[in-house]
């Protein structure tokens, strides 16, 4: 019971929310890119929310499914196929035995989710989390991004009524700009804030950024106008939070991001919202970037709108829709369901005849 890869696709690897607690061990935490995609990903096929997913970028890969499931693809969107014919993103998915999933270059976005339900992906957890930590081999498949060829089993636990239950669907998420539109990212300035003149301060509230193609994982670096410090940007290192804005000698700025390093040492203006880094690592190269500043009560209070939003879209993903209140819409559903396999198992004449489907 799992998945086949017949094509890994572009840096696909097995992700949670993250390796907690060992930062000072010098082990970077790794986890999802994009949080918000990741926990839809897993709302919408009833996984627990810390459930581990599927990950690429640019590229999906393309994979066939030993069992029947269900699954949810979130993020980015690589125009996926299920046995050839196209298929929604943000919407609970069944899945046959033998069926081959296959997505292709991002039309928008970077980042995109695979999430399976049951439970999700069999995979060993190393230090509490199931993340794949590239540069240290770690965790995930076998440490490292997949490959063509590889079985990873799956669960299947409670996934049988989840057609017939819920809707488990929802439109394109609303927080993701459209391609080619200017982001605009919150900011609560950061440690060494003092260390930058008036004028850098500035320059880094009021001009505008790009991204470039020199981002991955571990951050990204934008180009635009110089952010000046008033006597350099070199600190004693010190920890450095998801999102946090560093800016070397050189004056422009590179936000980190999951595989980020534990300590650096360069000063840090501000960190990013943690709200708001879907939209920036969703972001393809030449993207305008703002940055506005906000207080951390603000930021505060953006996180538990955004914990509100999850936790009412949990809710409506599992209320009973019409088919799975109504017993007979229900019983409509099910009447080509159970013919056929009454005929693949026994081959001969039903006890359903036509006047009785017409009554039901």
């Amino acid at each position: 019971m799992g998945i086949v890869v017949k094509k890994p696709g572009v840096a696909t690897t097995v992700q949670d929310r993250g390796r907690v607690g060992y930062m000072g061990s010098g082990f970077s935490p790794s986890g999802v890119m994009d949080r918000r995609a990741f926990l839809i990903a897993n709302t919408l096929v009833e996984n627990d929310l810390d459930a581990c997913v599927l990950e690429y970028a640019l590229v999906g890969p393309t994979v066939r499914f030993t069992m029947p499931t269900f699954i949810a693809l979130t993020g980015g969107d690589f125009a996926p196929k299920l046995d050839g014919k196209e298929i929604p993103l943000y919407t609970a998915i069944p899945v046959k035995r033998g069926s081959v999933l296959s997505m292709g270059s991002s039309r928008c976005g970077v980042y995109g989710y695979l999430a399976i339900a049951g439970g999700s992906l069999n995979v060993k957890p190393i230090m509490g989390s199931r993340s794949t930590n590239l540069k240290c081999e770690l965790g995930g498949w076998k440490g490292r991004t997949l490959e063509a060829g590889d079985y990873i089993p799956f669960q299947t636990k409670g996934v049988e009524f989840m057609s017939n239950l819920g809707s488990h669907r929802i439109p394109n998420d609303p927080i993701y700009p459209p391609p080619g539109h200017e982001v605009t990212l919150r900011v609560v300035p950061g440690p060494q804030y003092d260390m930058f003149s008036i004028e850098g301060k500035h320059t880094f509230f009021n001009d505008r950024f790009t991204t470039t193609v020199k981002c991955d994982r571990m951050g990204y670096r934008l180009d635009g106008p110089q952010i000046q410090t008033v006597h350099g940007s070199d600190i004693i290192s010190d920890g450095i939070a998801f999102g946090a804005v560093q800016v070397p000698a050189h004056g422009r700025p590179i936000i980190m991001l999951a595989d980020r390093q534990t300590t650096g040492g360069y000063a840090k203006i501000g960190t990013i919202v943690s709200v708001d880094i879907p939209k920036l690592v969703q972001s393809r190269p030449g993207t305008s970037i703002r940055f506005a500043p906000v207080t951390v009560h603000e930021a505060q209070t953006s996180y538990r709108d955004e914990a509100t939003y999850l936790h009412n879209l949990a809710k409506s993903v599992r209320r009973p829709c019409a088919d799975g209140i109504s017993p007979r819409r229900t019983a409509r559903r099910l009447m080509p369901i159970l013919e056929q396999q009454a005929k693949e198992s026994q081959h001969e004449s039903l006890w359903i005849n036509s006047s009785e489907k017409e009554r039901a």
